[in-house]
């Protein structure tokens, strides 16, 4: 697993297979999801057992989950590190979305994020991220990947690329790059090599227009501020198949107010985009509330009386570890307490 075709066809030429049953392993692999190789049952038992001598799947089921009455779960996998990170499934009527994680902890720091509270503890390989998807018992009934999870995708990006890949190759999951979203906070040189070279639609998280107060919550700010971002994006066409979005956590009496509204429209005005503005799920230690109802709506119908489209994301998982990286937190600290025993 989280090997691409070329590698997979590889293999078969080290393991003097023929060339076409790297096809047959790749659909066994992305399009059936095998439990094992002695499952591939198109390849004669003799190269399975050649196979299974030298590889294996590697797909490992989530340590732990936490299903909200809203029907989102949240599941921790294991990864090849020995670490531990976030996934969470959204169902949602017709649609079933997947956040995958992309780092174990984050080197971001933004201050309303759990996970860059844990800080940086390493890269996921691009088999650790595909296993999220491979392994999810809801598996079958996805529709939509958003890499809004535990990490920065721009700070692993090779192994996001193999992933999104994999994802959308023809002999790999086969989905379409319309069906994937890859957020960022924006970073130097990484997201314009993402945009050359994946067609997956992109997320920027913004939360402030205002370069100060967006250095105070993101400080990625001041490495690749979200004006240097804007004009990076508008060097690229979003008005077909691909879609650019910007994510908004609104604060109460932060970022809420008809001069951030404003600033946003001037910041966006011409660009094709939309708008998703997120409720905050309150972490441990930072005193920050999310915005009310009426004033969200306010914020929305101005942007949107203003030529830039914007919707108020409906909140789900609140009743569970909501927001990214409680749940590993929690195990974390259960694991601490249980090793002092």
């Amino acid at each position: 697993m989280g090997m691409n075709i070329s590698e997979l066809q590889e293999v078969a030429a080290e393991m003097q297979l023929p060339r076409f049953a790297a096809g047959q392993i790749a659909q066994w692999l992305y399009q059936r999801r095998v439990k094992d190789i002695d499952g591939m049952t198109n390849l004669s038992k003799a190269n399975r057992d050649k196979l299974a001598e030298r590889y294996c799947i590697g797909a490992m089921p989530p340590a732990d989950m936490q299903k909200s009455k809203d029907g989102t779960i949240k599941y921790l996998f294991p990864t090849s590190g020995g670490k531990m990170v976030e996934t969470v499934y959204i169902p949602d009527h017709d649609r079933a979305t997947l956040c995958v994680s992309s780092q174990v902890g984050c080197k971001m720091n933004c201050l309303f994020c759990q996970t860059g509270k844990q800080g940086f503890e390493g890269q996921l390989t691009a088999a650790d991220i595909i296993n999220q998807i491979y392994s999810l018992p809801e598996a079958d009934k996805l529709t939509n990947i958003v890499f809004m999870g535990q990490g920065e995708p721009m700070d692993n990006l090779d192994n996001v690329l193999r992933a999104t890949e994999i994802l959308t190759d023809a002999k790999g999951f086969a989905w379409s790059p319309k069906r994937i979203t890859v957020s960022s906070v924006g970073v130097k040189n990484k997201l314009e090599k993402f945009l050359r070279e994946s067609e997956c639609h992109i997320a920027i998280s913004m939360h402030s227009p205002l370069p100060e107060q967006r250095a105070m919550l993101m400080p990625a700010e001041r490495a690749m501020p979200i004006a240097e971002v804007v004009r990076l994006l508008r060097g690229f066409d979003f008005s077909h198949q691909r879609r650019l979005s910007f994510e908004y956590i609104v604060f109460d009496g932060l970022n809420d107010t008809m001069t951030h509204a404003r600033e946003i429209v001037k910041l966006l005005q011409g660009l094709e985009c939309r708008i998703n503005l997120i409720r905050f799920h309150q972490i441990p230690g930072v005193d920050l509330r999310t915005s009310d109802e009426k004033k969200m709506t306010v914020f929305r119908d101005y942007l949107t009386s203003h030529g830039i489209f914007t919707t108020i994301r409906a909140s789900r998982g609140q009743d569970i570890y909501a927001a990214c990286g409680l749940l590993s937190t929690a195990k974390k600290e259960a694991e601490r307490r249980h090793e002092s025993l």
